[in-house]
């Protein structure tokens, strides 16, 4: 049996070191936090082929005095904890006391530090964690650490490094998150002599943003600023349509500190579900502050990774900070003289909405003016102008479940809105997924019975209605919007959709594993609008579809249920939201079909009232608006 002995230090401060150094980015990661801890204002860090051979670090903060300059560099040295009830409660970004030893340990490091109050400041010199000298020296207030030759006594880790310009690239990544982290600190990064960016560090999240990513990035943000469960959520998210191909561009910091979270991840996503296309994925720098015993940040080597002590508060706090910045910014854009609240996008609805029938069509000839009707102020028709054609029938015979009925085809082109719309109470709970939050900790779009100024111009492609809503000029996409609708209504009819009993019976028949599916949810379809029984074997008879989606065909409609119950990458209230999709998709209006200017008009009057309206249910925008200066600068009138 081989000999148990202990290590000799040398050894052990090596592995030791190999848990938090990695690279030259983790190098630069342990001493700008301890700059941040020190009360820094400016940090500068300069490196030379990727940080391998050379980086620099220099602050501003508090300094360290020359007696504690040496203790500083010993395995466990540290200021920030005294006790272990101090681990409950961590409020600094560093607190092992095991950054100066580890890279002391791989590395040439120079310290010269200072104190405000001293004159003079010390030197220390340390390599292989062997201390070489400790003298007096003049320098500024605050620590410059210089670390040469990384990993010259470890062969082993340095032939792993990358090359110098990935290295360089992991460490301007750490930076950018640190700026991102502490827009209060001014951040500056040369990397080969050259400027790579240096924030402001005027406290504003959104210099910061602006800095590091750029100018075409932080313009298609969102502000975030809520608070729920003693959890606040505040920064900038990505507006819907500038989504990207994956989840690089998400970042979270909890009390100051960048973070992996799954729940900050899956809150920011289900927030977008919906408003943002499948396959793409929204970006974010939000910044979460909660109490301190609220987090563990003990439970990774290179702290990246924290728990919750309430997952679910989070998750709530994230998700519902993201639905209220999705809602804000996606309103109507606000009148000339209409007050503006203070987040730009948050324009009030001010205007009374006029009530008509939605499904009257006007016969008039195609440039009669009569059609392009102001929302607020409609004119009388003339003795000449022809005369409204009587309201058409609805599309589909509504009946009770105890009473037959037949199919009614509907034109494909009427678009059916409600004639009444439901105004929740503030006191109302919320139309959102349960996630256990209190009706009234949970914010909702409210409905509103007003709407712009609104004056409908046509469309193209019998496709894209063009409209001028206020002091703005809008393309709608009508199916896009009709879907959205009639998806929203359907999600509303919480006892059940009605339904349309067909004429003549359909069977259907299915694989084994779809008929175990339909007979184990008969009573979710049942709810959706569908009436269906058993036909032996592996069929099944359809007598009802939902009423609403009359005009589909009754087996196609009912498979792609039957599909969206037997996919195993959800669960039931998912497959329910996802038949709720393909019923709205396949009522919809179409884009090619022919629709009237009234019904136009209608339709954009409900998108202009309901700010749940702005994306289909596949996350499609329904809107698009344009400002007078937006088109004056496409046409070269304006810089």
């Amino acid at each position: 049996m081989p000999e148990i002995k202990v290590l000799p230090g040398a050894v052990s401060e090596l592995i030791a070191a190999g848990e938090v150094i990695e690279r030259p980015a983790s190098i630069v990661k342990e001493l700008v936090e301890n700059a941040v801890d020190a009360g820094a204002s400016t940090v500068t860090v300069e490196l030379q082929n990727g940080g391998v051979r050379y980086l620099r670090v220099t602050d501003n903060g508090c300094g360290i005095p020359p007696a504690e300059a040496p203790v500083a560099f010993l395995r466990h040295a540290t200021s920030k904890v005294r006790t272990a009830a101090d681990l409950d409660a961590i409020s600094t970004l560093g607190f092992r006391g095991e950054a100066l030893a580890s890279i002391a340990a791989v590395a040439h490091v120079e310290m010269l530090t200072r104190t405000h109050e001293a004159e003079l400041g010390v030197l220390v010199k340390i390599s292989g964690s062997e201390l070489e000298s400790v003298t007096e020296a003049g320098c500024p207030a605050g620590t410059t650490i210089v670390v040469r030759d990384v990993f010259y006594n470890v062969p082993a880790r340095l032939k792993f490094l990358k090359k110098d310009v990935s290295e360089a690239n992991a460490v301007q990544s750490i930076l950018e998150k640190i700026a991102l982290s502490h827009p209060e600190v001014s951040v500056k990064f040369i990397r080969d002599g050259r400027s790579v960016f240096h924030t402001p560090g005027d406290g504003r999240l959104q210099s910061a943003v602006y800095t590091v990513f750029g100018r075409d990035f932080s313009q298609n943000l969102l502000p975030v600023g809520y608070e729920l469960g003693g959890v606040r959520v505040s920064g900038f998210i990505s507006r819907p349509m500038f989504s990207r191909a994956n989840r690089s561009m998400q970042h979270f910091f909890v009390n100051g500190r960048y973070t992996r979270t799954r729940t900050g991840a899956a809150a920011l996503e289900e927030g977008f579900k919906s408003s943002i296309m499948t396959g793409k994925f929204p970006a974010c720098v939000l910044t979460l502050a909660m109490p301190c015993d609220m987090v563990d940040v003990n439970v990774h080597p290179a702290k990246i990774e924290v728990r919750f002590v309430s997952e679910k508060s989070v998750f709530d706090a994230i998700y519902f900070a993201v639905k209220s910045a999705i809602a804000a910014g996606t309103r109507i854009a606000p009148e000339a003289g209409e007050a503006r609240p203070d987040c730009p996008l948050e324009a009030d609805i001010s205007r009374p909405r006029s009530r008509c029938n939605p499904l009257t069509q006007f016969s008039g000839q195609e440039g009669e003016q009569q059609n392009i009707l102001d929302a607020v102020q409609e004119p009388p028709l003339r003795e000449d102008a022809p005369r409204p054609a009587a309201p058409m029938q609805s599309s589909v015979l509504r009946v009770s479940d105890a009473a037959p009925a037949y199919a009614v085809s509907r034109p494909a082109a009427v678009i059916v809105l409600p004639q009444e719309e439901k105004v929740p109470s503030p006191e109302a709970g919320p139309a959102l997924p349960e996630r256990g939050a209190s009706p009234a900790e949970a914010p909702q779009p409210v409905r509103r019975e007003q709407t712009h100024r609104i004056r409908v111009l046509g469309e193209i492609f019998q496709t894209y209605i063009l409209a001028q809503i206020g002091e703005t000029f809008a393309l709608i996409d009508k199916h896009a919007a009709h879907e959205r609708i009639l998806y929203n209504r359907l999600k509303e009819s919480q006892d059940g959709l009605e339904r349309q009993y067909l004429l003549t019976l359909v069977t259907v028949t299915l694989s084994r594993t779809e008929h175990e599916e339909v007979l184990a949810n008969l009573d979710a379809l049942a709810r959706l609008g569908f009436a269906v029984e058993d036909f032996g074997g592996n069929a099944v008879v359809l007598r009802a579809i939902p009423a609403v989606a009359a005009g589909a065909g009754p087996r196609e409609l009912f498979l792609e249920a039957v599909e969206c119950l037997s996919s195993k990458r959800q669960e039931l209230p998912g497959a329910v939201e996802a038949i709720l999709h393909r019923i709205a998709c396949r009522s919809a209006v179409k884009g090619g079909d022919q629709n009237n200017m009234e019904e136009l008009r209608r339709l954009v009057e409900t998108v202009c009232a309901d700010e749940n309206v702005r994306f289909c249910p596949h996350g499609r925008p329904v809107i698009l608006q344009y400002s007078r200066a937006d088109l004056e600068k496409l046409f070269g009138r304006i810089q």
